[in-house]
């Protein structure tokens, strides 16, 4: 029997979130009732600026602390965060050979408004998968469990702290003359330098 695997929702995921759910496709769960963990992918993404890695946070309403359940995580709007992710991503990314390729899909993630950070990240994956023509099946914890027996647990492996054991193999990045290549950045680093061929990198 094929081995499944258990993963979180992030806010636009990194390379190798995408490079073990292309290799788990037909056997995925999806936690919605752990905590919500800060300072996590599951609200912040990481991209490639003019001055190096740039991180992207989603804020989140206080009180969403450790014992809130990530499904019940509400986005915070006190400031214009959206506005200031879509203006980066363009400034990062407008001369690159397949941003404007992808910027109307995404831009609709900047223009309407989510209230739970779970639902946004959620219909977020779909579109990103759907540009990577990845098919997956997936299901729901439901409920929260340390181990599930039979699948692999990326829920906390995947994480901006620790060293991924992936090896990266170098693709053209806007500014790698400047900064040098940066690996494991946000799915959408690779997407907007490496358009369609994106899946045989993954």
């Amino acid at each position: 029997m094929e081995k499944g695997a258990v993963f979180p929702l992030f806010y636009l995921p990194p390379i190798e979130y995408f490079s073990k759910l292309s290799e788990y496709r037909s056997a995925i769960l999806i936690e919605n009732a752990e905590h919500f963990q800060k300072q996590s992918y599951r609200n912040r993404a990481s991209i490639h600026s003019p001055n190096g890695k740039l991180d992207l946070v989603v804020p989140v309403i206080k009180g969403s602390k450790v014992h809130t359940k990530v499904k019940d995580v509400k986005i915070s709007y006190d400031f214009r965060w959206q506005r200031l992710h879509l203006m980066s991503l363009q400034t990062c990314y407008r001369s690159s050979a397949y941003f404007e390729y992808y910027e109307d899909d995404l831009s609709i993630f900047y223009e309407r408004k989510w209230d739970f950070l779970f639902d946004y990240n959620e219909e977020m994956l779909a579109l990103i998968l759907k540009f990577l023509k990845i098919n997956i099946t997936c299901s729901y914890t439901g409920t929260f469990e340390k181990n599930y027996n039979g699948f692999d647990d990326f829920r906390s492996s995947i994480h901006p702290k620790k060293h991924s054991g992936m090896i990266f193999k170098p693709y053209f990045q806007v500014f790698e003359e400047k900064n040098g290549f940066i690996p494991n950045l946000s799915i959408v680093d690779l997407l907007f330098n490496q358009g369609p061929q994106s899946i045989k990198y993954l």
